[in-house]
């Protein structure tokens, strides 16, 4: 087998620049490709264009190296990573545009027996047509040469550079050699258990590890709705029942989102629609769920629709900058939308400026924590950034507080 010394990592996002960034500090030489110039002129100064803890130090020390450098142009490389968006259509299906594009770049370096790994998380099958784009790109090429397999992250944002490093993985080779490859690539950094699997085996073992979850979240968000009508605190009621020992309720919350868990489901479902209805209705439930909170905020708002209102939290989760499938961008622009008289004070620490989805209503405004809590009538907590826990509880004793992630709750605190 050969030996992998130059890696090209297609893809500088969430996901591809630390398995670059990785893979360079342990002696690789990687380029990493993306279409953002910016991003490209980001990395080559050593620099990180998002935040992700540790990821700036893994980067900065390999630019300084030699070993990390980043393109617009995907160059010739004994391996290729492919890390690439990988969003569903109006119709739930994937859209496997970007991947097609980063094979339309790998294409033309291929002289065989290089080594691609699809990392980006995708339906059954689509390693497979993956491989089969390649051949129609490049029919002088012999595929039995190519090593191909399909590698899902399974990282969690805010400890990506350790869980990248220690959570074990699973590859799914096209063919046994290719598994076996990715396997010695990844051996480079990774100290957990490698799993070889067939391609299409590991593509569902990441949807089936998001669903899961989307399950489990979808019935504490189905918990909270219950218990608001019945007047029982939810935060309580499951403290209380996961004091079960085989019982385990995840927290509710404002909905679900990023590019995983509010996406990865909808792959299984639009695979097998008719097998597939429990998880369907999870997806479904979560996805109510932003509606449920803009209705709190209605109720909160009925005697005076002139009340300024914090919003306090974008991400789709605690302590990170990423904004992809936030339902908490989605609520915030459904009520800027359908309450025009009513000031929405946006409070995101993560991020330097609106979202463009928000930034074009003139009743919102992107506001200091401490300011936009002092200002408003109506205090609604979507995320349970660590920063929030600076606010003097003082100064939420005279406002109204919707809490969608017990971050005050006393009972839940506890």
């Amino acid at each position: 087998m050969r030996d992998f010394k130059t890696v090209a990592t297609i893809g500088l996002g969430y996901i591809g620049l630390p398995t670059a960034a990785i893979l360079a500090n342990n002696g690789l030489k990687v380029v990493g490709v993306d279409v953002n110039q910016n991003t490209v002129d980001a990395v080559n100064r050593g620099e990180v264009p998002f935040v992700e803890p540790d990821l700036a130090e893994f980067v900065e020390k390999a630019v300084k190296d030699g070993n990390l450098s980043a393109s617009t142009e995907t160059p010739k490389a004994d391996a290729y990573i492919v890390a690439v968006p990988t969003p569903f259509n109006d119709d739930k299906t994937a859209d496997l545009g970007y991947i097609e594009a980063a094979i339309r770049g790998i294409a033309p370096q291929l002289e065989g027996n290089e080594l691609i790994i699809l990392e980006s998380t995708s339906p059954p099958k689509t390693t497979q047509h993956m491989a089969d784009y390649l051949a129609e790109q490049r029919p002088d090429l012999d595929m039995d040469s190519m090593l191909i397999a399909h590698c899902p992250e399974r990282v969690l944002p805010g400890r990506i550079m350790i869980e990248l490093a220690t959570n074990d993985r699973i590859v799914g080779g096209l063919t046994p050699a290719g598994a076996e490859a990715a396997k010695k690539l990844y051996s480079a950094f990774c100290t957990g258990e490698i799993l070889l699997t067939d391609d299409v085996t590991a593509e569902m073992a990441k949807l089936v590890e998001n669903s899961y979850r989307d399950v489990n979240i979808a019935f504490a968000n189905e918990l909270s709705v219950i218990s608001d009508k019945l007047g029982i605190n939810v935060w309580e009621l499951i403290e209380l029942a996961n004091h079960h020992p085989r019982v385990n309720i995840l927290q509710p919350g404002p909905g679900v989102g990023g590019h995983c868990i509010a996406v990865d489901p909808w792959f299984i479902v639009s695979a097998l629609p008719e097998e597939s209805q429990l998880i369907k209705q999870a997806r479904m439930v979560n996805d109510a769920k932003p509606a449920w909170v803009i209705e709190q905020v209605e109720k909160a708002l009925e005697e005076s629709k002139s009340a300024k209102v914090a919003v306090l939290g974008l991400a789709f989760k605690a302590n990170i900058d990423d904004l992809r499938e936030s339902p908490s961008i989605a609520i915030a622009q459904k009520l800027a939308t359908d309450l025009p008289e009513t000031e929405f004070l946006i409070v995101e620490p993560h991020v330097e400026e609106l979202p463009k989805q928000l930034s074009a209503f003139k009743n919102v405004e992107f506001a200091d924590m401490n300011d936009a809590v002092k200002n408003a009538d109506i205090v609604l907590l979507l995320v349970d950034h660590e920063k929030f826990a600076e606010i003097d509880k003082a100064a939420l004793a005279d406002k109204t507080v919707i809490d969608t992630r017990g971050f005050w709750d006393e009972k839940k605190n506890a």
